[in-house]
């Protein structure tokens, strides 16, 4: 129940639900390298990187019900030290995964006070990628804005208008007993499900995303009958920036409305997503799948060092290349293999990885232009994205296939980043 507005959108597909469910299950809740609250607070520390209150103010919670102490919730200043050194590879991940090399692993593992064991390093990555990508989902199917009472209902908004569920914890906001909780008490006895929305931030819908939607607008214009968006030159693939120009959100009066109150969870909070491909990079970052791969690489290291959670993630892999998608299909006018694997390798294309088996140039024809700019960023810059984008864009899909696209986008984009992950992790150990 403690993510409601999630899977009563994943609900949509319920065999896929089911193997997120038991992953999700398994990565917070089920014995592994490391302790409960510490689970928590590290998909605090992701879901902060996009600012997405929604995942944050669930973990602060479960963060508080595991016995975590509240005055971590007061910033990455008040953590232990070795947490507070999984930030670097916590903002890599989650903006621009190909800059993780080896020796940002050796720097974790290093003997010292404060290392990380190499099974330790693998849950925490798993965790990272996995609300990262989360992260996309929640905003690109409106739960952020959205609850999720029926379809598309509405979340109560705090009394103060841009106050965090984590700033009553510090004193902050209208709750000091938050930071005198007995560590081993439940909330479940002081936090019904009332409150628990009570705690939730809805972010103003009639304000976000009029700039984007202009400049998209302009953008589509411009556009029309220029060439593809995707390709391969000079043996990368490269893309234009589809929604170059994009600001951040504002509200009437032009000012930036951002999570401020989130940036105490991130180091370097302007650190964001870069076009990857461009003609004169070096060709030697382009990740070549054929070179490491899930199925051959990923799988067996990653369920060697935390058992198990090899089997889930990779069953979670299959089940949404096995949805059904066929009507979605037709309307692109191609087989459903085909569409997914369009909106697979154009999403992975994004982060620099390449299968040198696809002709990139099969994506302009399958995915039509504002396809690409909602799956660009959802996927590249998920904080920016508003229900208005979700209804607006694809109007011949229904719900249940905007869903699966999401879906789509939320495991292409957590198997991109283990990729870069556990390969830095291999060549640490080799």
């Amino acid at each position: 129940g403690w993510l409601e507005a999630v899977t009563q959108q994943m609900g949509y597909h319920p065999q896929y639900l089911d193997s997120f469910l038991k992953m999700q299950h398994y990565l917070m809740h089920m014995d592994g390298p490391l302790p409960f609250d510490c689970r928590h607070y590290i998909a605090i520390m992701a879901a902060a990187r996009h600012q997405c209150r929604y995942l944050v103010n669930l973990h602060v919670l479960q963060f508080l019900r595991a016995g975590g102490d509240p005055q971590w919730l007061r910033g990455l200043d008040f953590i232990s030290p070795k947490l507070r050194n999984l930030s670097e590879i916590n903002k890599i991940l989650a903006h621009r995964p190909w800059l993780i090399t080896k020796e940002h692993i050796e720097k974790l593992l290093k003997i010292s006070e404060w290392s990380w064991s190499l099974a330790e390093l693998v849950h925490a990555v798993v965790l990272l990628a996995h609300c990262h990508a989360l992260a996309s989902f929640v905003f690109g199917c409106g739960c952020e804005q959205d609850e999720g009472l029926g379809v598309r209902g509405s979340l109560k908004p705090l009394s103060s208008g841009n106050q965090c569920f984590c700033e009553a914890t510090t004193g902050n906001g209208c709750s000091q007993e938050l930071l005198h909780i007995n560590r081993k008490r439940s909330l479940d006895s002081c936090m019904e499900l009332d409150s628990l929305r009570e705690c939730m931030q809805r972010i103003q819908m009639e304000t976000e995303g009029r700039e984007e939607m202009r400049l998209l607008q302009q953008d589509r214009e411009e556009g029309e009958g220029q060439g593809a968006e995707v390709g391969v030159q000079e043996g990368t693939e490269y893309h234009s920036d589809l929604s170059a120009g994009l600001s951040p959100l504002t509200d009437s009066d032009g000012e930036v409305t951002s999570a401020t109150n989130l940036a105490c969870y991130m180091q370097d909070p302007d650190f964001g997503y870069q076009d990857f491909a461009q003609h004169d990079e070096d060709q030697t970052r382009v990740f070549r799948v054929q070179d490491y791969s899930w199925e051959d690489h990923g799988f067996s290291l990653v369920n060697r060092l935390y058992s198990d959670i090899g089997h889930l993630l990779d069953e979670k892999f299959r089940m949404v290349d096995g949805l059904q998608s066929s009507a979605m299909a037709k309307r692109q006018g191609c087989e459903p293999s085909v569409f997914k694997r369009g909106i697979w390798n154009y999403i992975h294309c994004m982060f620099g990885i390449r299968y040198d088996d696809y002709d990139y140039a099969e994506v302009n024809h399958l995915l039509e232009r504002m396809l690409k700019v909602y799956i660009k960023t959802v996927t590249c810059y998920p904080e920016k994205t508003n229900s208005e984008m979700f209804d607006r864009f694809w109007k011949q899909f229904q719900h249940s296939e905007k869903v699966h696209v999401n879906l789509l986008i939320l495991e292409a984009r957590m198997q991109a980043e283990l990729l870069y992950a556990l390969q830095a992790i291999t060549q640490y150990m080799i």
